[in-house]
């Protein structure tokens, strides 16, 4: 019977942050998620990894500025999924005065240190080309820098990360039961039809917005904190506009939308904050949800943007300690619980929290570990990413390598492929010379040899893992190709 040091319950990016973190300092990590990694509240984010500029009129400014460094680390350790972009601020007088943002993108600066990001400006929106989608002309707006992500792969890189220093990963594998027996947590998991009992010396509940019902109702301990589960809904719309960058929104409510160039033809627009109490798992944007984004996005652009041409839509709960204030302004800051007393078996739960923070989270939680364990020192800091490390040239570098060696693939392949595997897209591509030996194509530029590739390296066991986690290629995928797609993924392994 097998037994580890740690046992890691969600594999979204908490959780695998922590087994990344965990193993890299030595301990024996074993890790289950009940669905595929990132299926949940990680992949259905906002793609951006940021400070949180709206954060600062909840003076909230710990939070934004432990972000904001945080940015600035995953801009060097995984440059291949976290790409900076510029957030234009159309100036709205009804909404806030023009000094009290110049103030706060100021003040972002400021927070932000010496950030290699360029600095943040007025703009003159008559004459800059940010002000032509939009429908008022003219007017000031403000300019200021963040990142977006692949928030899937990113879960993904840290997963490959723990596994090559050793984390058991297993994906469709749930927890049953947990009980301590003695100073060991004795755990039972479902693998379909197939159980195993496995042993572990600490357990971590990292299940996002299922941590709650871990605790109620699988390890049967008090929560110790109330739990606050909040639906942010997203859809995705044909391309608003030409240029790269993005804008930020301000409704009457009050709230911040963000509308983001994304997968190449589209905009992502988002998000919404809805108190929600049912099961995570069926979150989904309602109608009016729909709805209230396309009226606010038409407020800004131009163009007319009707719920008809959504052509994606999805929405993740986040689970965020429970507070005062509506959903929009509750905080983001993350708390440890820990339950278990002296000569026990201990259990620590990871609450709320950032996308952008995940690293430092996980260092948190894995540094209490040291009251049981003797460990390595802390190393995330400063270590890339699996695909990360593109030395000097950087991305550019990664693409003039791929045009040279790999000249059959077209720029855009070319470019998905190396912000999807980083360097290690030559160990996905291999030794094709020509486009034939990728294999048939099956959806988008997703040939053969990518879903070999995702099956025998990164958990990829369901067409919907390819098409929305490991890829985006399900948005304006054509019924044929996701069909063949269906098909290859029938054939064993």
């Amino acid at each position: 019977m097998q037994e580890f040091d740690v046992a890691v319950i969600g594999g979204g990016i908490n959780g695998c942050g922590i087994a990344r973190d965990a193993a890299g300092r030595g301990l024996s990590v074993f890790l289950a998620e009940q669905g595929d990694l990132a299926s949940g509240t990680s992949s259905y984010s906002s793609k951006l990894i940021h400070g949180g500029i709206r954060y600062l009129e909840t003076y909230d400014f710990r939070l934004v500025r432990e972000s904001l460094h945080e940015r600035e680390l995953l801009l060097k350790n995984a440059p291949h999924l976290v790409r900076p972009m510029r957030f234009v601020i159309p100036h709205v007088a009804s909404m806030r005065p023009a000094w009290m943002v110049k103030i706060g993108i100021k003040f972002y600066d400021f927070l932000a240190g010496r950030s290699v990001l360029p600095k943040s400006r007025v703009l003159d929106l008559a004459d800059d080309p940010a002000g032509v989608p939009l429908r008022a002309a003219g007017g000031i707006g403000f300019e200021y820098s963040d990142c977006v992500t692949d928030d899937a792969r990113l879960v993904i890189a840290n997963a490959i990360d723990a596994r090559e220093r050793g984390a058991d990963i297993r994906t469709r594998t749930r927890l049953v039961s947990a009980r301590r027996v003695g100073q060991r947590w004795e755990l039972v998991l479902a693998e379909g039809a197939k159980r195993e009992t496995l042993f572990a010396r600490a357990l971590i509940n990292a299940a996002g917005p299922w941590a709650a019902h871990v605790l109620d109702t699988i390890v049967k301990v008090s929560k110790q904190v109330k739990i606050r589960l909040v639906k942010g809904s997203h859809i995705v719309y044909p391309r608003l506009h030409a240029h790269e960058r993005a804008y930020v929104m301000q409704s009457d409510d009050g709230r911040v939308v963000f509308a983001v160039p994304f997968a190449e033809k589209y905009t992502l627009i988002g998000t919404t904050d809805v108190e929600t109490s049912g099961d995570p798992t069926h979150a989904a944007a309602s109608a009016e949800e729909i709805q209230y984004l396309c009226r606010l996005a038409e407020r800004f652009f131009r163009t007319s943007i009707e719920p008809s041409r959504v052509v994606w839509t999805f929405a993740g709960v986040r689970p965020l300690i429970d507070g005062r204030g509506t959903a929009s302004t509750a905080t983001r800051e993350y708390r440890i619980v820990s339950d278990g007393g002296y000569g026990e078996a201990p259990l620590l739960s990871l609450i709320g929290g950032k996308l952008t923070a995940f690293r430092a989270m996980s260092e948190d939680v894995v540094n209490k570990l040291g009251h049981w364990f003797a460990m390595r020192a802390p190393w995330t800091e400063n270590e890339p990413l699996p695909g990360g490390d593109l030395g000097e040239r950087g991305f550019e570098g990664l693409l003039a390598d791929l045009a040279r060696d790999h000249a059959y693939l077209s720029s855009s392949t070319m470019r998905r492929i190396a912000h999807a595997y980083g360097r290690r897209a030559t160990n996905m591509l291999g030794d094709a010379r020509k486009l034939e030996d990728l294999g048939p194509r099956l959806v988008g530029d997703l040939h053969q040899r990518e879903l070999d590739y995702l099956r025998a390296h990164e958990w990829a066991k369901s067409a919907e893992d390819v098409l929305w986690r490991r890829t985006k290629l399900g948005i304006g995928a054509a019924p044929a190709e996701i069909e063949s797609l269906y098909a290859a993924m029938r054939v064993a392994y």
